[in-house]
């Protein structure tokens, strides 16, 4: 990855609003629907200007191929399937934690909305009647679907008709996959991990290949710490079930150069209290044993600016950078390029300045409306630009 060696450079953690015409693409695709190429290339051809035109310096596709439901991964992966719902049942672990036991009433009516965005103009989603499940073993058979994405971002650099300094492509981690797809094969939880890990493996192998940096999406590390019941204590949790789970994506890491690889965490892009989420602190010296160069967390929204505190204690191994989130996906006030300047600044003066890249909390599509998202971005760009003139002034 490049360093911030003369400017703080920036970039975001992935998502960013569909184009027209791309909507529900990977359902789309599921049901047999065709797809005209041209109305995919139009709006990847947009992404890819409107990032260029924000003052973006690495870019990605905005993920407009992708959703966390079985019509997008049962097109990669093999041994997973479909049930109806049982008495009781999640259809993922995101709707079964801890804070929803708290906040019983804001969640039911949450959930009355069909959203938990409330983006203007959004469609509520249709109540989940199935789980995915694992019925046998797991392998990846997305090299075509894979090859599609890859090859229509790569077409879109192509005729952006401007120079493109960087590139990054996003791939979910082993811990945030086991979120949707439920084990009813394997024997043990460990088992399953280290498959899902495999599975993915050839993603990762092939997005690197392509020329890409790799970010690894992994909302997984701190959030499954809520949808465990009864709570594990804090130890337990860290030394036991998530350090498996860095464990297993450094297997499907191996061999990768750590400057070709991101990861990002984060705590849930839903629009809720956050009361329960893990501190930072618990999980700050995980996250620096994945085997990656850059480190991309949250350190925007109001429940986690604190933790850059961290920073003053934890020490950044050598050769690494990290990439904290200056504006948020939580809120939709559009931060002021000096409020951006000076979240910066925090950082560059404890870690480096040539060790900090400007980014945002997590995803910004979905999460605010789409003129709002790229406000943001464009605010994210001339903050850096603050604070580049102060670091090399």
């Amino acid at each position: 990855m490049k360093r911030s060696t003369d400017r703080i450079r920036t970039t975001h953690a992935g998502r960013l609003p569909v184009p027209a015409g791309c909507e529900g693409l990977p359902l789309r695709l599921f049901r047999g629907e065709k797809v005209e190429p041209q109305v995919i290339n139009a709006g990847i051809d947009q992404v890819v200007r409107q990032q260029l035109d924000c003052g973006i310096d690495c870019i990605g596709d905005g993920e407009f191929w992708k959703l966390r439901t079985f019509a997008y991964l049962s097109r990669y992966f093999t041994g997973v399937e479909t049930r109806a719902l049982r008495p009781g049942e999640p259809a993922s672990t995101r709707v079964f934690t801890r804070e929803r036991d708290e906040f019983v009433q804001f969640y039911r009516d949450l959930d009355a909305t069909g959203t938990i965005f409330h983006v203007p103009g959004e469609k509520p989603m249709p109540t989940e009647r199935e789980r995915a499940i694992v019925t046998g073993p797991l392998a990846f058979k997305g090299s075509e679907a894979l090859a599609q994405e890859i090859d229509t971002f790569k077409a879109a650099i192509g005729r952006a008709g401007r120079a493109v300094d960087e590139t990054f492509f996003c791939v979910i981690a082993p811990g945030w996959l086991d979120h949707f797809i439920f084990n009813e094969h394997y024997k043990s939880d460990e088992e399953y991990v280290f498959a899902l890990a495999d599975a993915l493996r050839e993603e990762y192998l092939a997005v690197v290949n392509a020329g890409f940096v790799l970010q690894i999406d992994d909302p997984g590390l701190p959030d499954w710490w809520d949808m465990i019941k009864p709570a594990m204590s804090v130890e337990d949790y860290v030394n036991k079930f998530a350090k498996v789970r860095i464990d297993a994506l450094n297997h499907a890491l191996k061999g990768i150069p750590e400057d070709r690889v991101r990861y990002h965490l984060c705590w849930g892009s839903w629009h809720g209290p956050h009361t329960h989420d893990l501190p930072f602190e618990h999980i700050i010296g995980l996250m620096l044993q994945v085997n990656a160069q850059c480190y991309s967390f949250e350190a925007a929204n109001v429940r986690h600016e604190h933790e850059w505190r961290l920073w003053e204690r934890t020490k950044l191994p050598d050769g690494k950078i990290i990439l904290p989130g200056v504006v948020s996906h939580s809120t939709n006030l559009i931060e002021h390029p000096d409020l951006i300047a000076d979240r910066i600044m925090r950082f560059a003066k404890l870690v480096g300045r040539e060790n900090v890249i400007a980014g945002t909390d997590c995803g910004l599509g979905g999460r605010v409306h789409a003129e709002i998202a790229w406000a943001k971005l464009g605010a994210l760009a001339e903050g850096a630009k603050l604070a580049s003139k102060r670091l090399w002034s």
